[in-house]
């Protein structure tokens, strides 16, 4: 249990600290320069919504190893 705890929290610690550095590789990846000549409207977007995608695996990391403390000491 102690393991799962100290796990989670690393991956959790180690997510937190690299989101500013995955949002500015996806705004410089998706401003208005000539690598992005050939994505579509639709990739830009989906572009776009990457930090959204990594924040919230960053969140359900930490949902779920709330859950399975929970689910250990036999609340849930």
């Amino acid at each position: 249990m102690l393991g799962n705890l100290l796990g989670g929290f690393i991956v959790i610690l180690v997510g937190v600290n690299l989101l500013p550095t995955v949002a500015d590789a996806v705004a410089d990846q998706s401003g208005s320069t000539s690598s992005l000549a050939n994505v579509s409207s639709a990739g830009a977007t989906i572009l776009g919504l990457v930090t959204l995608f990594y924040a919230l695996g960053i969140m359900s990391a930490g949902v779920a190893l709330c859950i399975g403390g929970l689910r250990n000491a036999g609340v849930m």
